[in-house]
């Protein structure tokens, strides 16, 4: 079934305001798309602190627990394709502005929750408002900032993602040791209410597509997407072998195959074909994954190898994970800017073989006791690897296709990290677990350290990958 979406003629009004949009600075344009997608990414793994002390406040059960986190992983991986093809049709600057306003509120409602149902709900509802955010954002920047700057302003908004990633633990242990846990979504609302008028300030509306929207391609997306995130993020509680897993992920697969054919047969797809025929973005996409597969279920068991086998708090060690997780603020940009000269492959290349190297280093350095001096330099190469990475694959995403693209482009970009995300944490828990793992003292290092090595293989194949990008990719000709 596919809904019209009516043709909207621009008015006069709008067009004066997108002449005055296309002359604001790009560091504003970059403060107003890059703001809302840290919120968005911070609180992705800001609640991971505070768990313990919401859990005192709620008592919640042990599933009601994992939800607070999956509420908003699954709702922010489910959405992204979808409400990016809505912003393409209605406005990328009006739904973007939209997202943040849901974002806030779900920031409110799990602020004010009383019970773990009320947590759960709003958090789904911070998910919503994130999914909106995160791929816009992207396409918002690019249309905003002069083609000849655009490489360094991706750069600059790649390490504000990561940063958003890597200081969510920190900011989450932060608030909660200092104010209380309800402080951790009330500093949305101030955030919120800055970005809006400045999404609206600098960043230029799109303008709304006439075509119809496929809404058989959305369902089908969305529902594939859904039971695929669900059946992984629960995979280890069930167990793999499980009915539920194994059924959740054929039904994703059955689900997934539908919307392909569904995107080939129809003459409005929600994700045109046509852009994996570009090896740019189809290499892209295939690094990106192994990237958030391989680094981030890495960092989610290295932060509790620090609390567990060093005995530091939660907020501790999310300090000092922070020569990894922080070092992309400060090479992203670089790579960004250096990027347009050479090309996007080197970087891509150069920072996942950095990182294969780094999480060897790493897997090499576990031990039943914790030396942390040791792992600095194994830190501070693995976050320089992910810098170089960041935002040259932002680049090749967008590479060679017309501004109508972007959205979507990004949107399965985005999607396929946050799947890789949830995969990389399922993974990489199973084999610690396989491995003889347990959450103690005694027993982490034993799963911790083939856990790294699985991590450094799907790394290794990340970097192979990556040398399958065309040379000239984002190179200024």
């Amino acid at each position: 079934m596919s809904t019209a979406v009516p043709t909207r003629r621009p008015s006069p009004a709008p067009d004066l305001d997108a002449r005055r949009q296309r002359t604001a600075p790009v560091w504003l344009a970059l403060v107003a798309a890059s703001l809302p997608m840290f919120m968005a990414t911070l609180d992705n793994l800001v609640m991971t602190g505070a768990l313990p002390v919401i859990s005192r406040h709620l008592s919640p059960s042990v599933e009601q627990l994992q939800w607070f986190v999956n509420a908003y992983t699954l709702a922010f991986a489910t959405l992204m394709i979808p409400l990016a093809t809505l912003g393409d049709r209605l406005g990328r600057r009006r739904t973007f502005v939209v997202g943040i306003a849901v974002f806030a509120l779900g920031s409110i409602g799990s602020a004010l929750s009383g019970t773990p149902t009320e947590l759960i709900a709003a958090r789904t509802l911070q998910g919503v408002g994130g999914a909106a955010i995160m791929p816009l954002s992207l396409a918002l920047l690019a249309g905003a900032v002069p083609a000849a700057k655009r490489a360094m302003a991706i750069g600059v908004w790649g390490g504000v993602s990561g940063l958003g990633v890597a200081l969510g633990p920190v900011v989450g242990g932060a608030v909660v040791d200092g104010l209380s846990w309800q402080a951790i979504f009330w500093l949305n609302v101030p955030v919120a209410a800055v970005a809006i008028p400045l999404a609206l300030r600098a960043l230029r509306e799109s303008e709304p597509a006439s075509v119809r929207l496929d809404v058989t391609g959305l369902v089908l997306s969305a529902a594939g997407v859904l039971f695929g995130v669900w059946a992984i993020v629960g995979a280890n509680d069930r167990g793999w072998g499980s009915v539920t897993t194994v059924g959740m992920l054929v039904a994703a697969v059955a689900l997934l195959v539908a919307f392909v054919v569904r995107e080939g047969r129809t003459d409005h797809p929600l994700v045109p074909l046509r852009l994996f025929r570009s090896r740019s973005f189809s290499v892209s996409n295939a690094t990106s994954l192994a990237f958030s597969v391989g680094m981030f279920g890495a960092v989610f068991l290295l932060t509790q190898y620090l609390q567990i086998g060093g005995g530091y708090s939660p907020f501790a060690a999310g300090l000092r994970t922070l020569p990894w997780t922080a070092a992309p603020m400060v090479v992203a940009p670089v790579a960004g800017m250096l990027a347009p000269r050479f090309g996007v492959r080197p970087f891509v290349a150069g920072g996942l073989v950095l990182q294969t190297v780094a999480l060897g280093w790493i897997a090499a350095l576990v031990g039943p006791t914790v030396d942390y001096p040791s792992f600095v330099p194994a830190f501070v190469l693995a976050g320089v690897g992910m810098g170089l990475t960041f935002a040259p694959v932002a680049t090749a995403v967008l590479a060679g296709l017309p501004e109508s693209d972007h959205a979507t482009a990004s949107s399965v970009n985005a999607t396929i990290r946050e799947v890789g995300v949830a995969l990389g944490v399922a993974v990489v828990t199973a084999v610690f677990l396989a491995a003889g793992g347990a959450f103690t003292p005694e027993s982490f290092a034993d799963g911790l350290q083939p856990a790294l090595w699985v991590g450094t293989a799907i790394l290794a194949a990340g970097a192979v990958a990556a040398f399958l990008m065309p040379r000239a990719t984002g190179k200024e000709r």
